[in-house]
């Protein structure tokens, strides 16, 4: 059971550490009347990614697991993709919008995984990420409204 629970998180590393990249992408490349807005929300996202893989490391390394460590691995193992580079300001909240929601899926799905490895804290840190994805979810959808 631990070694699912490895996964789970090493999952979750992966994809914030795409995220984290695609998110440095959408902070360089937004342009338009919403520029400043959202150049700021970008930078907020990419600072929470960056804390989210931290703190995820750190807790395989707890549970005497090996976190994943490399971008060829990240990118193998990650359910969301990297930017293209060409995404227009609407394309990128959009594509924003349903990787937190993948996200958020797995989450619930890792939170199981964990309660089922009485792992409580493990299940409590994917909740609180859950919870931040969903906060983060709400406002995309209502910027797109």
């Amino acid at each position: 059971m631990k070694h699912q629970v490895h996964s789970v998180l090493n999952k979750q590393i992966a994809n914030w550490t795409v995220l984290h990249m695609k998110l440095h992408n959408y902070h360089w490349n937004v342009k338009g009347p919403h520029f400043f807005t959202l150049h700021a929300k970008f930078e907020e996202l990419y600072n929470e990614a960056a804390a989210h893989i931290d703190e995820l490391a750190e807790r395989v390394l707890m549970l005497n697991g090996q976190p994943i460590a490399t971008l060829g691995e990240c990118l193998r193992d990650a359910s969301v993709e990297e930017a293209s580079g060409i995404e227009t300001t609407e394309q990128m909240v959009e594509t924003l919008i349903d990787d937190f929601q993948t996200l958020v899926d797995e989450l619930r799905e890792g939170i199981k995984t964990a309660e089922q490895a009485e792992d409580e804290a493990t299940a409590d840190m994917l909740l609180s990420i859950q919870r931040s994805l969903e906060k983060h979810l709400w406002m995309l959808k209502a910027f797109l409204s």
